[in-house]
């Protein structure tokens, strides 16, 4: 028999911890910086209300109503309707981009746990100021260079994940959820409250919450909206998987305005451990995907006890980033499970040890050994995250789109309506995502895909150049 959540709020936990990861602690910070502060953050909440809640609704809908894997979801056997098994595609492309993200998602928290280890340890002293430079080489030799280590503390992370895994849905995710979110909010407050206590700490309230409307453009809107795929865990085939253990009297819109606000907040509050405290000594707000590993460690060395407050900062980013992963490998480890008849112990194991060997291995080794490898200009790490944000998790999310509103039809309204009068509602919501929502998500395609081509171009520019001075040294 299927297991269904104990409650509304479990499964609001859950897909909150589904949702609260990098994406939101991580990654929407540093786009918050390079991107012009509150204009950004003004755009995301918008685009949160437009698309991210509707498309919430479009993958829950879809997994509730089959109580399948993300594969068997959209199969005419477990729909109760009759279509072609070529949708199956739709499956197959959100459980890839699944294992695209896994791949480099868990070296990232096994980046996470070598700066808590190495500052608890004092090899990385955040008791007195340190200098840009000493950040940049402690994360190019522990980083970059260390694969050895990043290999050992990756595996540690997926250990932690196994073990909450092998414990099923129920006994496993459920718990867990329950424990670490608290857990999680307790620790974003404390960081929150100590960085608005610093002096200075106005200017970079106002940067990141005062929007400046000439940056607001559809190309801002465009680039967004692929944050908000990525910060709702659209397209991985999550939200999919974790839908189907939800009871047909649970209301889907309801649990979808949670999910979505509860990760608006989380984000914003992310910033708000981030852009005070860069304000206040100085720093750039601007550096990147690389804003938490070498710019934050100069700002706790400037604060009273910055060491415990690093520590809780690294810890919340583990504990945001355990949540999502143990939500990540779901998908995978329920399709292994129901389709090839396995127990969740075996299952559990194959999904961990292939995916580590076939994508976690490989992006520890893009640092390292294979640094040198690249494809289409990009190296093994960053291959995998673009290849998931750009192709699978957009094309899996239209298909999503277009199987609710031109295959499920009647069915998918009926589907949202259990445990929701608003018929009106419904009708809305659903000629918006035939319509509406699959135009949106190919402009965010193609303009992907531009960016990507001309990301590769300059790089063979780049490559060009490089052999040209190099021929005319010799």
């Amino acid at each position: 028999m299927r297991h269904s959540w104990s409650s509304s709020l479990t499964y609001v936990l859950v897909t909150a911890g589904a949702t609260i990861g990098f994406g939101a602690t991580w990654r929407f910070p540093y786009l918050v910086g390079q991107n012009g502060g509150g204009a950004y953050v003004l755009t995301f909440i918008i685009a949160m209300i437009v698309i991210g809640i509707p498309m919430i609704l479009v993958e829950n809908v879809i997994g509730r109503r089959a109580h399948k894997n993300a594969l068997d979801a959209f199969d005419p056997e477990y729909q109760k309707k009759s279509f072609s098994k070529a949708w199956k595609i739709v499956g197959y492309m959100g459980l890839i981009g699944c294992f695209g993200i896994i791949a480099y998602y868990m070296v990232l928290g096994g980046w996470v746990i070598t700066y808590i280890t190495n500052i608890i340890t004092g090899s990385l002293n955040l008791n007195a100021p340190i200098t840009n430079e000493i950040t940049q080489n402690f994360y190019n030799i522990n980083i970059e260079h260390n694969p050895l280590m990043i290999t050992f503390y990756t595996f540690v992370f997926v250990a932690l994940n196994f073990i909450v895994l092998i414990r099923g849905v129920s006994d496993g995710i459920e718990k867990a959820a329950k424990f670490l979110m608290p857990l999680l909010f307790i620790c974003l407050i404390g960081v929150v409250i100590r960085n608005l206590t610093l002096e200075g700490a106005s200017e970079g309230i106002k940067y990141y919450l005062t929007p400046d409307f000439s940056k607001i453009s559809a190309g801002l809107f465009i680039e967004v909206l692929g944050q908000v795929f990525f910060a709702l865990s659209l397209g991985f085939a999550v939200m999919i998987t974790l839908s189907s253990y939800l009871n047909k009297q649970e209301n889907l819109i309801k649990t979808a305005v949670a999910t979505g606000m509860l990760n608006t907040i989380i984000a914003i509050l992310a910033g708000l451990m981030i852009f005070p405290s860069l304000f206040t000594f100085g720093l750039a707000p601007d550096s990147g995907p690389k804003l938490v590993f070498e710019v934050l460690p100069i700002v706790f060395s400037k604060m009273h006890f910055g060491s415990f407050v690093a520590v809780a900062f690294f810890v919340l980013l583990l504990v945001a980033a355990f949540t999502t992963s143990v939500t990540l490998y779901e998908p995978l480890i329920t399709t292994v499970q129901e389709k090839l008849g396995m127990t969740r112990k075996k299952a559990v194991s194959l999904v961990l040890i292939l995916t580590f060997i076939a994508g976690n291995l490989p992006c520890i080794m893009a640092y390292g050994p294979w640094s040198d490898v690249m494809i289409l200009g990009k190296n093994i790490f960053d291959a995998f995250d673009e290849a998931s944000a750009k192709i699978f998790f957009v094309l899996t999310a239209l298909g999503a789109a277009l199987f609710v509103g031109f295959v499920l039809k009647d069915d998918a309204k009926k589907e949202l309506s259990n445990g929701f009068e608003g018929k009106k509602f419904v009708d809305i919501w659903f000629n918006y995502v035939k319509f509406v929502v699959p135009f949106v998500i190919l402009v965010i395609f193609i303009s992907g895909i531009i960016k990507f081509k001309n990301d590769y171009f300059e790089y063979l520019q780049k490559q060009q150049n490089t052999h040209i001075n190099l021929e005319s040294k010799e």
